[in-house]
């Protein structure tokens, strides 16, 4: 005798609900106040990757716990407090990242089942907490977003390292792509190309160089064999390309270095110190390789190379805003993240 049994409750697959899909943008990290304390928490975070300084040998704990975290602190508060969001009492960083989350969200109207966040790599919110989040949410596929249009395995990597960190612990773990870097997607370039005209349209004079800085990594690693320096370089090659700019106009240089070992030059620091000793009096400095502004951008660029520039015979001087969460910015951004979630949609 043949039984039926009913089946109640069942939906066709044209009735099911998409699966939920989480979007996590992350950025760099920022500390989480103005003051010593904050910056030395966020700086033994950030210096104790091995992905930032590879050798983690007993000298190197020696120099951070014995020196760096002891002097570098209260310095760099200062520097943060130049630049700090008093009204939200946070840096810029996490101010524009959050933006940057939120106009997203915003261009996905009618794709519900998209749930976008956002963290910092080191300090909060971190990674692991909006991930933890998302996946509350019922996000079973997870689309994680270094918002660095270069790579470097001391950015993009550690973003890497930090997921499959959090998602070794989980018993269901949510499916998981990462976005590729975009340094020379079309669309990047174009905004980048759209910032930099609009800004110079908006100042009383014309630049006779525009400087292209790039935050630096010692030489060692890219003769390890990180691709970052080429990035760069691939980036640059494609904004003069768009802009019509030659090697002459338009120079890469690269900042921050920390240490005593050799890193990427040209150093912005420098070139910006010889272009006002050669007589160079108008100078605009653009920074592709952040996804938003921050200390390096707002304080070290604006600030510190704006000083050396006049200092040194230097007239008029501008530092490009970054792409940020202008309509640019986020149509970059989404473009790289639609691209990446084809098949989930």
């Amino acid at each position: 005798m043949t039984v039926i049994v009913p089946i109640h409750g069942t939906e066709t697959v044209a009735d099911q609900a998409p699966e939920r899909v989480g979007v996590l943008l992350v950025n760099l990290g920022t500390p989480d106040s103005a003051d010593t304390k904050g910056v030395r928490d966020y700086l033994r975070e950030f210096l104790s990757d091995p992905r930032v300084i590879e050798n983690q040998g007993v000298v190197w704990k020696l120099a951070l716990n014995g020196l760096i975290l002891r002097t570098r602190p209260a310095r760099k508060a200062r520097d943060y407090q130049k630049i700090w969001n008093n009204d939200a009492n946070e840096s810029p960083l996490k101010t524009i990242t959050r933006g940057q989350s939120r106009k997203l969200a915003a261009t996905l109207t009618g794709r519900e089942h998209i749930v976008v966040d956002w963290a910092m790599r080191y300090g909060n919110p971190s990674m692991r907490s909006r991930i933890d989040a998302l996946v509350e949410q019922g996000c079973r596929r997870l689309l994680v977003v270094p918002l660095y249009p270069q790579y470097s395995a001391a950015t993009s990597a550690t973003v890497c390292d930090q997921a499959f960190r959090v998602l070794s612990e989980m018993r269901a773990q949510p499916t998981l792509r990462v976005t590729p870097p975009y340094y020379r997607d079309d669309a990047y370039i174009d905004a980048l190309a759209n910032s930099i005209t609009s800004h110079l349209a908006t100042l009383p004079f014309e630049p006779e160089r525009i400087v292209a800085s790039f935050h630096g990594m010692p030489q060692a690693y890219i003769n390890k064999g990180d691709p970052y320096q080429s990035h760069c370089i691939a980036t640059v090659d494609a904004l003069r390309q768009r802009m019509g700019l030659d090697d002459n106009r338009l120079l890469l240089t690269f900042q921050s270095r920390f240490g005593f070992d050799q890193w990427l030059q040209p150093y912005t620091d420098k070139t910006i110190e010889q272009l006002g000793k050669d007589g160079v009096r108008r100078l605009a400095v653009v920074m592709p390789g952040f996804a938003a502004d921050c200390l390096e951008t707002l304080e070290e660029i604006a600030q510190e190379n704006a000083e050396i520039f006049v200092k040194n015979g230097g007239e008029q001087f501008t530092a490009v805003p970054c792409l940020n969460d202008s309509d640019g910015g986020i149509s970059v951004i989404r473009q790289v993240v639609l691209r990446e979630l084809e098949g989930w949609l």
